[in-house]
């Protein structure tokens, strides 16, 4: 078994007393490693990984210090790199990426001025709060947070344990942030949502939104993803979710747990969606549908009904997947079928 020792970055060199592979080394036992690379780019000091064939030639002619191949792979040509077998070289990898990324956030430990923060509000243990960050009255911070600068948290926010909030992230009052949870810049929590009651002179009166969002442990959104605050109760997201950048998450929306939603989706104000979906970029549900589990809706689809658990739609207005492809078919010949309709009702009309 291969065990990385004292060997993840400070400033050259790759450091961890016990980061094991479960891999087994072929070459140069000595060889030190410093950075992580893509195979084609790998130069002395890197270590990187092979797990497409489509890059195969690469293994060849890279100068990365250090590969991980699958453990039954088998060279055509010499190899210059030191090899660690492994059952999944993709797997492998990613767990030194993680590592490195934690290593690299870990490190962020302390208060920087200025901030402001309420008396009132608790702060655990090993955090980082960024200069110029408040956070308002009686809220709860957790252990190993970490709130880069330019963050705003309002009053009686609780964030739990080792969530990452990146710059410039608004996080409006009474919102509830789970455990290991990453917020990227730009992310706003608890906007009010889009509720106006249409007045009988033509204009709109605002209805207050006095509910909250909840995330729960280990969500991650992208960058300008903003998640409105319930009219009544919560907006929630379960446990999971990953959101690309820029959706809009409405007002009093659920998201089941573990679901993937992509890049421009929009989610209109309490529809529900279920658990293990895919959800494709610039995908746009309409408002109190409940969309089922396991459901996988294609990019640039739009929802106006509900769907049971375990479709596969596409199209606007969405239909079933394998019916839309169908259609397509047709919809390509849509100028070739008029034309050969206009020639049928010429030939019928010169009878």
């Amino acid at each position: 078994m291969f065990v990385l020792n004292n060997a993840f970055s400070t400033d050259k060199y790759l450091y961890h007393k016990n980061l094991s592979l479960n891999g087994t080394l072929d070459g140069d036992p000595e060889v030190e490693v410093y950075k992580l690379a893509k195979i084609e780019e790998g130069g002395p000091g890197a270590i990187t990984f092979l797990s497409n064939p489509k890059y195969r030639p690469f293994i060849y002619t890279t100068a990365a210090s250090v590969v991980i191949v699958k453990d039954d792979f088998q060279p055509e040509q010499a190899i210059q790199s030191t090899l660690i077998r492994v059952a999944d070289p993709y797997s492998a990898f990613t767990q030194l990426l993680e590592f490195y990324n934690q290593m690299r956030i870990s490190s962020k430990v302390g208060i920087e001025n200025p901030v402001s923060i309420d008396p009132s509000s608790s702060i655990g243990e090993n955090v980082y709060i960024g200069a110029f960050t408040a956070i308002g009255a009686n809220c709860k911070i957790g252990s190993n947070v970490k709130i880069y600068a330019n963050t705003t948290i309002g009053d009686h926010v609780t964030i739990a344990d080792n969530t990452i909030i990146f710059s410039n992230v608004a996080i409006y009052a009474d919102s509830v942030i789970g455990a290991n949870c990453i917020l990227h810049s730009g992310v706003v929590i608890g906007g009010d949502g889009f509720g106006f009651a249409p007045q009988e002179d033509g204009s709109y009166k605002k209805i207050p939104q006095i509910g909250n969002v909840v995330l729960e442990d280990n969500v991650e959104l992208g960058a300008n993803t903003t998640i409105d605050r319930a009219t009544m109760g919560s907006t929630i997201i379960r446990q999971g979710v990953k959101i690309d950048n820029l959706v809009q998450i409405a007002h009093n929306v659920e998201v089941g747990a573990h679901t993937v939603i992509a890049s421009q989706a929009g989610v209109a104000g309490s529809s529900k969606i279920g658990a293990h979906c895919s959800i494709g970029g610039q995908v746009g549900i309409a408002g109190h549908f409940t969309i089922g589990n396991n459901v996988k809706i294609q990019a640039q689809s739009g929802i106006g009904r509900n769907v049971k658990d375990n479709e596969v739609i596409q199209g606007s207005p969405a239909f079933t997947y394998m019916d839309y492809n169908k259609s397509y078919v047709v919809f390509r010949k849509l100028p070739e079928l008029l034309k050969k309709i206009d020639e049928l009702e010429k030939k019928l009309n010169e009878k």
